[in-house]
């Protein structure tokens, strides 16, 4: 069978998660990837990356022909598929339980209820532990009670109907459902000790019912104070869900996406880990949560690089695991095959120790922005930023890797500029407001230096255009987040000449999606073949253009970047626009946060 045939195209995929950890589930109800308890741990059901090795857990109709839907619950994130048939019609319903108390032991619970009629359905489970390296020890504990164990990983399994082993490895069952009936499955994280130390009972079905209501409580009472109105309000909200379920309660941090290696192109090499917690990514993430009411998020974040980088600028990392852990080492699983068999596939990221000197200015301009929202930086929080803006002007002249965390020679980018001349003048108007002690005129002095050279040098005269880094004329996208922090208006002629020049030369093929540079020259990116189209530059575009006044334009280009969702409305990394194909790692967080950010700016054009 074909490659493509056996791999659902990543627009299949809904997410559901508690915040801590989560799972892709295909349009024909099998969970195809689920990391347990964390989403940056080993997965336990992972074929999205081998069909054959990774396992799974289905659930579908057992013979005849059907036809679904799927949606999510309104204003959650629990999953709701409708199999219809002739002879009957079920609900699947496929959450993260979240109860009241918000306990932390994950369980990923699917409940079936019959609507119509009446439908036999198959279930299969078929799990594989530590990114399917693991084919578990099942084990019979008692009636509709097995536990899937190997490593330092165990799933307990529970139903209200009869599981059969499957070989050694694996468990099945067919079973009927009739209208106003439900039949239920839970698979809950315990730790193999844990397992060997309890006497295990199935879980009452109205627990288990109470579980699914209590979720969609919780949902909702959190996304009720996400707030935006017009049209784009609604997907908005949505948006704000998938961020919330990348946020995790425990420690703060922000995962760019759920998955690992992902391909950027067909076939490709550039596959990438991205569960983990960017500063950058966090950063914009609270702020555009903030922007439409969610606020308790950039607080949390704000504790979470404090501990996670002891407080210090020098041992700051640009990335995090979940937990705060800063050995993400790189390792290849050579024996995945990849989805539709990209190689390789990663686990971990050496960009870890990549020197990227945007991540300063993020860090300020967060803290302003918080302040600004009556919450000032107490005296510990305060030695911490003198730390960082001092850093920032010490370093602004060394090269480093960029946003986008070229894997070639490191060269003089020039957003990384302008995020450290956001540094400093974040930190002198901190400074002044919150009466706090700093070298503010050495401060002015370098923030001046760096201007200065930012106009001259990363400026191109001829096209009246700024460039990507010193020395060159190429273009970045990053260039369109020049005036969200103020370092030129986004009216300023320079900017948008800058706007229009990025959507020629960076045009992906169809008029309104771009890519984020061309590694050409000396800006080689240190990596074979392309890339596609990258949707959060897309919505970039978007609030530039809403922001420079040109409103048809930019709704234009926001209307479009949108249909690249499926149509439960979650976005990808990237974006294929000739084979119309999701790309690289989903959702992602970057591309829902910039949905968000480019709404606002339609928002407030029009009240204006």
């Amino acid at each position: 069978m074909p490659e493509d045939t056996l791999y659902p195209p990543i627009s299949d995929y809904a997410l559901i998660s508690d915040c801590r950890a989560a799972a892709l589930v295909s349009n024909a109800g099998s969970v195809d990837w689920c990391c347990m308890p964390r989403l940056d741990y080993g997965s336990c059901f992972g074929r999205l990356l081998d069909w054959e090795k990774g396992g799974y857990c289905s659930i579908a109709p057992a013979e005849g022909e059907t036809t679904l839907f799927r949606r999510y619950l309104e204003d959650t994130l629990v999953l709701e598929t409708t199999f219809r048939s002739s002879g009957g019609e079920v609900r699947l319903f496929d959450l993260f339980a979240i109860d009241a108390e918000r306990q932390p032991r994950s369980r990923l619970l699917r409940i079936i209820e019959g609507v119509r009629g009446h439908m036999d359905l198959c279930l299969r489970v078929s799990p594989r532990l530590d990114y399917g390296e693991i084919e578990p020890w099942i084990r019979h504990h008692g009636m509709h009670v097995y536990s899937a164990i190997g490593g330092n990983d165990g799933l307990l399994i529970t139903s209200d109907f009869g599981l059969t082993m499957a070989g050694r490895h694996d468990l099945e069952a067919t079973f009927d459902v009739r209208a106003g009936e439900r039949s239920r499955v839970s698979m809950t994280f315990v730790t193999p000790h844990e397992i060997d130390r309890a006497a295990w009972q199935p879980v009452e079905p109205v627990e288990l019912d109470r579980h699914l209501e209590e979720t969609v409580r919780w949902w909702r009472e959190w996304s009720s104070q996400a707030n935006l109105a017009g049209p784009d309000g609604p997907g908005v909200v949505h948006s704000a869900i998938i961020l919330k379920a990348l946020s995790n309660p425990d420690t703060g941090a922000t995962a760019a996406a759920v998955t690992t290696s992902l391909p950027e192109s067909a076939g490709g090499n550039r596959n990438w880990d991205y569960r983990y917690s960017w500063i950058r990514d966090s950063a914009f993430s609270v702020r555009s949560l903030a922007g439409i009411g969610c606020i308790s998020e950039a607080d949390g974040f704000r504790g979470f690089i404090e501990r996670s980088s002891a407080g210090s600028a020098q041992k700051m990392q640009i990335m995090y695991g979940l937990g705060g852990e800063r050995r993400l080492t790189e390792v290849i699983l050579d024996h995945l095959e990849g989805y539709r068999g990209a190689k390789p596939v990663r686990i971990g990221n050496a960009a870890k120790n990549q020197r990227q000197l945007d991540a300063y200015g993020l860090l300020v301009e967060q803290t302003w922005r918080w302040h600004q929202r009556g919450r000032s930086p107490d005296d510990d929080y305060w030695r911490f930023l003198l730390d960082i803006v001092d850093t920032a002007a010490e370093c602004w002249q060394e090269p480093d890797r960029g946003i986008w965390e070229m894997r070639g020679e490191p060269q003089q980018f020039v957003h990384s500029k302008v995020m450290c001349w956001a540094a400093l003048d974040r930190g002198i108007r901190l400074a002044e407001e919150c009466l706090r002690k700093a070298p503010t005129r050495r401060w002015r002095k370098t923030r001046d230096e760096i201007r200065e050279a930012v106009e001259s040098e990363g400026y191109d005269e001829d096209r009246g255009i700024f460039v990507q880094a010193f020395g060159t004329k190429a273009l970045d996208a990053a260039l369109l987040l020049i005036p969200s922090v103020e370092f030129i208006p986004y009216d300023d002629e320079r900017m948008v000449r800058t706007t229009d020049a990025i959507r020629e030369d960076l045009d992906a093929g169809d008029g309104y999606l771009i890519r984020r540079y061309k590694p050409t020259g000396n800006l080689e990116d240190g990596l074979k073949g392309e890339e596609g189209a990258f949707l959060p530059c897309a919505f970039w575009v978007a609030e530039c253009l809403a922001r420079q006044g040109r409103f048809e334009d930019a709704r234009a280009v926001f209307d479009h970047t949108v249909s690249t969702g499926n149509e439960l409305g979650l976005f990808s990394e990237e974006f294929d626009p000739e084979s119309r194909q999701m790309l690289g790692n989903f959702p992602q967080a970057l591309t829902h946060l910039s949905h968000i950010a480019a709404a606002i700016a339609l928002v407030e054009q029009v009240e204006g």
